[in-house]
């Protein structure tokens, strides 16, 4: 598993004004959008290119073009959707699936609700949205439905992580064949009680839509 924490001015300048409780829901919106296009930018770096042949209005040329099957984007619903508009402005080709994923505020686990994606993944590069890597456990289980129809390999971008979070994915592919790899704006102290990450910038989903 592979971890890349994306050291940046404009992330981090990004990254604190999300921080901030003042933050209305809308400029909220638009700094998500804004900072998921530069983590993505770093998340595509090993995107599979096949070479083609072009003219310029000067000559023939060699270019590159993205191979089939075409990446696969999949925002974890609800707070995902806020970070995906971000993800398809750098990669317009891009598919798009959606899962729906519930944590139990006890247990901290996670169950699908909602499954809106290809069952077969062969040969697929997915890239996986969620605002907030804490205990890991949604992730864990996003992952593994992608794993399971054949991804080929994952990429998470996630705005925050929480150092549990990530020891919870290091032991679940660390020493697995798996290809998954983490992105995030920021590695934070820790998580507190109730499994929310500190200093956080709080709940994603309601910070990007209200607590309806």
């Amino acid at each position: 598993m592979r971890t890349l924490v994306v050291d940046h001015p404009l992330v981090a300048h990004k990254l604190t004004r999300l921080r901030r409780e003042e933050t209305s829901s809308a400029t909220f919106r638009l700094l998500a959008e804004e900072l998921v296009t530069l983590l993505a930018y770093e998340a595509t770096d090993n995107l599979t290119v096949h070479p083609v042949n072009i003219v310029t209005p000067v000559s023939p040329t060699t270019g590159v073009e993205l191979a089939e099957p075409k990446p696969l984007v999949v925002p974890i619903l609800r707070a995902g959707l806020g970070m995906l508009n971000g993800m398809v402005k750098l990669m317009p080709t891009a598919e798009v699936g959606f899962l729906g994923l519930v944590r139990d505020e006890e247990s901290l686990s996670a169950s699908i609700y909602a499954d809106r994606l290809p069952h077969d993944m062969h040969n697929r590069q997915v890239f996986v949205l969620d605002p907030m890597l804490a205990t890991g456990g949604t992730l864990v289980a996003a992952i593994n439905i992608l794993l399971e129809r054949g991804a080929k390999d994952v990429t998470a971008i996630c705005l925050l992580a929480a150092p549990e979070g990530l020891a919870r994915l290091e032991e679940v592919y660390g020493s697995s064949d798996a290809k998954v790899t983490v992105v995030t704006a920021a590695l934070d102290e820790r998580l507190n009680e109730k499994g929310y990450i500190v200093p956080g910038l709080g709940d994603a989903g309601d910070r990007l839509y209200g607590s309806v």
